[in-house]
């Protein structure tokens, strides 16, 4: 597959206290093309915020295609590569049996990602990475404006 041909999204989330007001965003860029996404919630964690970017981005491509994920969270890298299967098949119990973190979500992020061929690529977050630093303002950005609208 040519680098032309896939799909590079980058995510992240914020959140304002942990739980608290957050935001997610994606940068999805096709060949020259760009499209920022971005959203909020106003009780949330960071954790779901960073499954929301990965969620948001695969659900606006509107047709199977080759996606290069990079994200900043360990947490989506690794349950999207080493735990999503088992806890499938565990009846979404994580290996001590207790429920799923996040169910609801891992469950959309799940169903989305079958629709295309998708990897996954993490980056260290605030490194520099020019991208993941784009997609943390406008997520930050997006939990700051879902912070004045509540106050």
């Amino acid at each position: 597959m040519s680098e032309s041909s896939v799909v590079q999204v980058f995510t992240d989330g914020a959140c304002l206290g942990n739980p608290g007001p957050g935001g997610w965003a994606a940068l999805l860029r096709y060949g020259a093309a760009e499209k920022v996404i971005s959203g909020a919630e106003a009780e949330t964690t960071n954790n779901r915020m960073e499954l929301m970017g990965a969620i948001a981005a695969l659900e606006a491509l509107t047709r199977s295609c080759a996606v290069r994920i990079t994200t900043d969270s360990q947490y989506v890298k690794q349950g999207m590569q080493q735990w999503l299967a088992r806890w499938q098949a565990n009846g979404w119990r994580t290996a001590d049996n207790k429920p799923v973190k996040n169910q609801d979500l891992w469950q959309r992020l799940a169903v989305a990602v079958a629709r295309h061929r998708v990897e996954w690529f993490w980056t260290r977050g605030h490194s520099g990475h020019p991208d993941n630093e784009r997609v943390d303002r406008a997520a930050r950005l997006a939990a700051e404006q879902q912070q004045k609208r509540e106050a």
